[in-house]
Protein backbone atom coordinates (compact mmCIF):
# COMPACT_ATOMS: atom_id res chain seq x y z
CA UNK A 1 0.00 0.00 0.00
CA UNK A 2 1.06 3.28 -0.55
CA UNK A 3 2.06 5.64 2.15
CA UNK A 4 2.51 9.01 0.02
CA UNK A 5 5.23 9.48 1.19
CA UNK A 6 7.84 11.91 -0.60
CA UNK A 7 10.74 10.55 -2.40
CA UNK A 8 13.68 12.41 -4.02
CA UNK A 9 16.28 10.87 -6.62
CA UNK A 10 19.76 12.70 -7.91
CA UNK A 11 20.36 11.63 -11.27
CA UNK A 12 23.97 10.87 -12.16
CA UNK A 13 26.02 13.31 -14.25
CA UNK A 14 25.82 10.58 -17.01
CA UNK A 15 22.73 8.20 -17.81
CA UNK A 16 23.39 6.13 -20.59
CA UNK A 17 23.22 2.66 -21.03
CA UNK A 18 25.04 1.39 -18.22
CA UNK A 19 23.21 3.43 -15.81
CA UNK A 20 19.59 3.55 -16.85
CA UNK A 21 18.51 -0.17 -14.72
CA UNK A 22 20.05 1.62 -11.83
CA UNK A 23 17.69 4.61 -12.71
CA UNK A 24 14.75 2.89 -13.44
CA UNK A 25 15.05 0.37 -10.06
CA UNK A 26 15.15 3.70 -8.12
CA UNK A 27 12.60 5.03 -9.88
CA UNK A 28 10.06 2.22 -9.24
CA UNK A 29 10.34 1.46 -5.62
CA UNK A 30 10.07 5.32 -5.51
CA UNK A 31 6.89 5.11 -7.25
CA UNK A 32 5.30 2.97 -5.26
CA UNK A 33 6.13 4.76 -2.01
CA UNK A 34 4.18 8.04 -3.40
CA UNK A 35 5.22 11.47 -4.78
CA UNK A 36 8.67 11.97 -6.77
CA UNK A 37 10.93 14.87 -7.25
CA UNK A 38 13.89 13.81 -9.58
CA UNK A 39 16.63 16.03 -9.08
CA UNK A 40 18.46 16.46 -12.31
CA UNK A 41 21.22 19.79 -11.43
CA UNK A 42 23.88 17.14 -12.06
CA UNK A 43 23.13 15.56 -15.59
CA UNK A 44 25.76 16.41 -17.68
CA UNK A 45 24.93 13.57 -20.66
CA UNK A 46 21.42 11.86 -20.98
CA UNK A 47 20.51 9.28 -23.30
CA UNK A 48 17.55 9.39 -25.21
CA UNK A 49 16.09 6.13 -23.35
CA UNK A 50 16.75 7.69 -19.84
CA UNK A 51 14.47 10.39 -21.36
CA UNK A 52 11.52 8.29 -22.50
CA UNK A 53 11.64 6.02 -19.17
CA UNK A 54 11.61 9.50 -16.86
CA UNK A 55 8.55 9.78 -19.05
CA UNK A 56 7.31 6.84 -18.55
CA UNK A 57 7.90 7.24 -14.46
CA UNK A 58 5.96 10.44 -15.17
CA UNK A 59 3.06 8.54 -16.78
CA UNK A 60 3.39 5.78 -13.86
CA UNK A 61 2.92 8.72 -10.88
CA UNK A 62 -0.30 10.44 -12.76
CA UNK A 63 -1.93 6.71 -12.72
CA UNK A 64 -1.10 6.59 -9.24
CA UNK A 65 -2.41 9.68 -8.79
CA UNK A 66 1.04 11.18 -7.39
CA UNK A 67 2.95 14.04 -8.16
CA UNK A 68 6.03 14.01 -10.57
CA UNK A 69 8.39 16.42 -11.09
CA UNK A 70 11.76 17.34 -12.49
CA UNK A 71 13.59 19.58 -10.55
CA UNK A 72 16.22 22.23 -11.66
CA UNK A 73 17.45 20.27 -14.73
CA UNK A 74 21.30 20.99 -16.11
CA UNK A 75 21.41 22.76 -19.39
CA UNK A 76 22.55 19.48 -20.94
CA UNK A 77 19.29 17.71 -20.06
CA UNK A 78 17.41 20.85 -21.07
CA UNK A 79 18.92 20.85 -24.71
CA UNK A 80 18.34 17.14 -24.95
CA UNK A 81 14.78 17.75 -24.41
CA UNK A 82 14.63 20.67 -26.66
CA UNK A 83 16.34 19.18 -29.35
CA UNK A 84 14.56 15.82 -29.59
CA UNK A 85 11.35 17.68 -29.41
CA UNK A 86 10.00 16.46 -26.09
CA UNK A 87 9.20 19.86 -24.63
CA UNK A 88 5.32 19.62 -24.62
CA UNK A 89 6.30 16.22 -22.75
CA UNK A 90 8.60 17.55 -20.26
CA UNK A 91 7.00 20.85 -19.67
CA UNK A 92 4.53 20.26 -17.01
CA UNK A 93 6.84 18.31 -15.23
CA UNK A 94 9.88 20.58 -15.43
CA UNK A 95 10.65 22.44 -12.37
CA UNK A 96 13.19 25.52 -12.04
Amino acid sequence: MATKTKQEIALPAIIDLDAIDGVRDSLIDALEEGPVTVRAAAVERVSTNALFLLMSAAETARRNQFDFAIEAPSAAMSAAIERLGLDAQFSGMMKQ
